[in-house]
């Protein structure tokens, strides 16, 4: 049993930042299930927005980012995000953050919905892993921080006055191991690997939703997964992301009869946000019976190409793709919109219990992320939950705990097997367009999936495939009671957005589903009417 100030659960961006941050406060634990390096943050290629250019405003970030939500913004959340985000990105290159230059200063570049230059990137098309090996290099640094890798929590201690630890399991000495502590963030990441085409690392298949969702949190908007529209297409099925900022850039999209399709369908073409792009994608390949479409890049000078892009340069040689001409591509599952309901300091309704990052719905994200906007989020709302925990100590002794979890090495194979058939029905009834009847008979399939090989109680992968299944289950059941489409949630029987369901959805273990209204006035709120 380990006692720590802090338990940080996951090690993207959001944990990292944390983290470092904590440790001025305390001593702190960071459990991953994998490594530090294996993270959505680590391997996001686009880069972080933010406001820095003369000419640009808070104000501008605050209506691209209300408009890809596609009306279910909380605005007071967006407006911390845009005002607070300048601050944060000032300090960490104080702290010693390097991005990328042109002529002495910060190099910004334009992506999907924003309609000025503000994305920093470093190292081209490496943003993510160079921020988040910068912020490793930190926490590395810091005494008071302890890493532990290889450990996947498998469930949260809480009591009547909140969280105060995890059970993880060890999978280097095979055994469950108690971590308590006053306060407890989870960093977990989202859940787009539950799908078979996912940009995702394999092991993003939503483990702290479940356990939030277990533990009793409010979770929101399930409905919207987010579709990166342009991951590289391989025979073989894996999905290589291909940067947002490749179409900032000028690369256009055709279908492979010649046409370039996204012309006329919005006003920013190419540039349109992520659900458009996606869908029309997809709408092309089910008009031709095709399996993807091409990026084309032929028309823009090959040597900024290889210069800006060289990780995605690098994986298109290595699979005999030429970046310089074109790269086919199709849309595959990238970013949990939704998540675990969280205040504007990143509280749940469980005291002592906070969630950051793509696991929490902050009320940012709306029914669509905004291109860049999801490691802004990891670094201002990470600040604010550890300013919160400040003040939120927990008072009460903590109980002594007994370990209850074992492995059975037998039920390996079929959790293997359910993992992907959960990936095969959430692809085919829950993915870009969506029926009334394909959700229904998803869940149907879901319920089907009982193993009783997986059944054992407190065993780690009976646990985790219970996960799986609540999962899939919170997606689908959010996406049958929305009766419209919108943003990242797209119903070909209910192909209109409708006002009726200007809401968000919430679900809760032991209750009904309900909804809560948008918190759409702010002090922004004058300068977009007029």
């Amino acid at each position: 049993m380990y006692t720590y100030d802090y338990i940080l659960v996951g090690s993207g961006l959001a944990g990292l930042y944390a983290a470092y941050l904590a440790s001025k406060y305390g001593s702190v634990a960071l459990l991953t299930k994998s490594n530090i390096r294996e993270s959505n943050s680590y391997f996001a290629q686009g880069g972080i927005a933010a406001v820095t250019a003369e000419g640009d405003e808070p104000l501008f970030h605050f209506q691209d980012t209300i408009t890809a939500g596609r009306g279910l913004c909380d605005y007071p959340a967006v407006e911390v995000l845009v005002n607070e985000g300048p601050e944060r990105i000032h300090e960490l290159i104080q702290d010693g953050m390097h991005f990328d230059t042109e002529n002495g200063e910060i190099a910004l570049g334009l992506e999907g919905g924003h309609h000025h230059k503000r994305i920093l990137h470093a190292g081209g098309d490496a943003t993510g892993k160079r921020v988040t090996d910068f912020m490793i290099s930190e926490v590395e640094k810091c005494p008071t921080i302890t890493v532990f890798d290889n450990h996947a929590v498998v469930d949260l201690l809480c009591d009547g006055q909140g969280c105060y630890g995890v059970r993880a399991w060890n999978f280097d000495k095979n055994r469950e191991e108690i971590f308590t502590a006053h306060n407890v963030f989870l960093t977990a990441g989202g859940t787009a690997a539950i799908y078979k085409r996912t940009t995702n690392p394999h092991t993003t298949i939503g483990d702290g939703l479940a356990l939030a969702y277990r533990g009793g949190c409010l979770i929101e908007d399930m409905e919207f997964i987010q579709f990166h529209p342009t991951a590289m297409y391989t025979s073989t099925g894996e999905a290589y992301l291909v940067s947002e900022a490749v179409r900032g850039e000028g690369a256009r999209l055709y279908n492979q009869q010649g046409e370039r399709f996204m012309l006329g369908k919005h006003e920013l073409a190419e540039l349109a946000p992520r659900d458009v792009v996606a869908q029309c994608i997809y709408q092309q390949m089910q008009e031709h019976h095709q399996e993807f479409v091409y990026l084309s890049l032929k028309h823009l000078p090959s040597e900024m190409i290889k210069r800006r892009f060289p990780n995605i340069f690098e994986k298109c040689e290595e699979l005999g793709i030429d970046m310089t001409d074109k790269i086919p591509v199709a849309p595959a599952a990238h970013y949990t919109v939704g998540g675990v309901k969280t205040d504007l300091s990143g509280r749940t309704n469980i005291p002592h219990l906070y969630v950051c990052g793509e696991l929490a719905s902050s009320g940012i994200m709306g029914a669509n992320r905004l291109a860049s906007n999801s490691l802004i989020e990891c670094l201002v709302f990470g600040k604010r939950a550890v300013e919160d925990s400040l003040k939120n100590r927990r008072t009460d002794a903590i109980p002594e705990v007994t370990p209850c979890y074992h492995l059975n090495p037998a039920n390996e194979a079929a959790y293997v097997a359910l993992k992907d058939q959960v990936a095969g029905i959430m692809m085919q009834h829950a993915g870009i367009i969506r029926t009334e009847e394909g959700l229904r008979q998803g869940l149907e399939k879901l319920s089907a999936l009982q193993n009783p090989a997986l059944a054992e109680e407190h065993e780690y992968y009976s646990q985790a495939a219970d996960n799986l299944l609540t999962v899939a289950r919170l997606i689908m059941r959010s996406a049958l009671f929305r009766k419209e489409s919108r943003g990242g949630h797209f119903r070909s029987d209910y192909p209109e957005a409708d006002e009726a369901y200007l809401c968000h959805i919430i679900q809760q273990r032991g209750k009904e589903l309900r909804t809560i209204p948008v918190e759409n006035h702010g002090k922004y709120e004058m300068d977009i009417n007029n």
